[in-house]
């Protein structure tokens, strides 16, 4: 189907959908559709190829669809991003296996954790340094209560004399891993279950964009180079670590090497959370084909002129570098575009496009966001789209009371 008679179909449906909501409709409303969320889902399973997938929370941020994600085969348990995040999961029975996906330096959440054999046996903390050790240690009076700890390995490229990929652990050398993994195992408290290996220039960056095509060769022959690079990598720390002690995972990947990640012998699990809702950021990947499956609407509130209208807010950019990237899209009509003075404004959002002269005040014009997860801190509930039809109204973290 033409991604323009799409887009019309889209806005059709969702359109209609939040029209049957009771009572007034606040904005921004944020409408996640479960069929595409679900389809989501199954490429990730089959792209993993029988390697479990880990859900990365950071990614959705809303507690129904972590559990529709975890009741599904081939996703299992809980990438993390705060403590206070993970120790809520368990407490609340969302999550039984969590593993902080970053260090933690919160004291009081330590203190929350070291104190309670249960979230004790549910959670694995990240460290990359004894340093962080010695804060767990910090925070409690007895050793009873052993700490599951993973240690975060750099999983960037070494080319040239450069590094490419996030700026994470400062660990890389196999010799470096292994002495932090012995001073875990020697240390009372601590046992050592396993590791994580993100290799974000891989999964993270798209590699077929249709107006950069030579960066996009350029991108492709990196990943080629880091996959390659890292998987002799993993196998010698690997076999360092075992040596050590019985290492329970392997963590690596995230959505967009799903397939690269999952093929590597010593990866026992990968992480994926934006491959369910699809942002703008995914649209352009060679891996897997885009469905995207969450959206926010804002209200057109004024005319300035016959072809530009203005709607209320929608000024969610996404973290990362500063770019035109990292702004919301108009997704539906198709047709519309931020200005170049303006952009996407807190309180107004000025709109032009062929589709600007037809749209009425009041009228809802639907966006996709950049990143996942990233624009459910602005809002406390998200509605449900099943078929044509909004079938629940669920919080975000937010809307429990939480900002994590």
């Amino acid at each position: 189907m033409d991604d323009g008679i799409a887009r019309h179909r889209l806005r059709a449906r969702l359109d209609a959908a939040v029209a049957d909501l009771p009572g007034h409709l606040r904005t921004p409303a944020m409408v996640v559709d479960l069929d595409a969320f679900d389809a989501n889902a199954a490429d990730l399973v089959r792209r993993a190829s029988g390697t479990p997938i880990r859900v990365a929370s950071k990614s959705l941020r809303v507690p129904a669809l972590l559990q529709r994600a975890l009741a599904r085969p081939g996703l299992h348990g809980v990438l993390g991003y705060t403590l206070r995040e993970a120790l809520w999961l368990h407490e609340n029975g969302i999550a039984d296996d969590i593993v902080m996906g970053y260090p933690t330096v919160d004291r009081d959440a330590l203190g929350r954790l070291v104190s309670s054999p249960s979230a004790a046996s549910a959670i694995t903390l990240m460290v990359d340094s004894v340093d962080h050790l010695e804060i767990i240690d910090s925070v409690r009076s007895s050793k009873a209560v052993a700490i599951r700890i993973a240690i975060d390995v750099d999983a960037g490229l070494r080319i040239s004399g450069q590094h490419v990929g996030p700026k994470r652990s400062p660990l890389y050398d196999t010799a470096a891993v292994t002495a932090l993994g012995r001073a875990i195992a020697d240390r009372p408290g601590f046992t050592l279950v396993g590791v994580m290996t993100y290799e974000g220039q891989v999964a993270g960056v798209p590699d077929d964009v249709p107006s950069q095509r030579a960066k996009s060769m350029i991108v492709r022959r990196l990943k080629s180079a880091s996959v390659e690079q890292l998987k002799v990598r993993r196998h010698e720390i690997n076999a360092a670590l075992r040596q050590i002690a019985p290492l329970e995972f392997w963590n690596a990947g995230g959505s967009g090497s799903v397939e690269s990640s999952a093929s590597d012998p010593v990866v026992t699990e990968v992480a994926a959370g934006s491959g369910l809702l699809v942002p703008g950021l995914f649209d352009h990947y060679q891996s897997f084909t885009p469905r995207p499956a969450s959206f926010f609407a804002v209200p057109v509130v004024r005319r300035p002129s016959a072809n530009v209208v203005t709607v209320a807010g929608g000024g969610f950019i996404a973290s990362g570098p500063t770019g035109a990237d990292r702004a919301p899209i108009p997704w539906a009509p198709p047709g519309l575009h931020l200005t170049g003075l303006e952009g996407a404004g807190e309180v107004q959002t000025p709109l032009t496009g062929h589709p600007a002269s037809r749209l009425k005040i009041g009228e809802l014009v639907w966006f996709r966001h950049a990143k996942s997860g990233e624009p459910f801190e602005h809002t406390d509930t998200v509605h449900l789209l099943s078929g044509s039809a909004i079938t629940d109204s669920v919080p975000t973290y937010r809307g429990t009371g939480n900002a994590f």
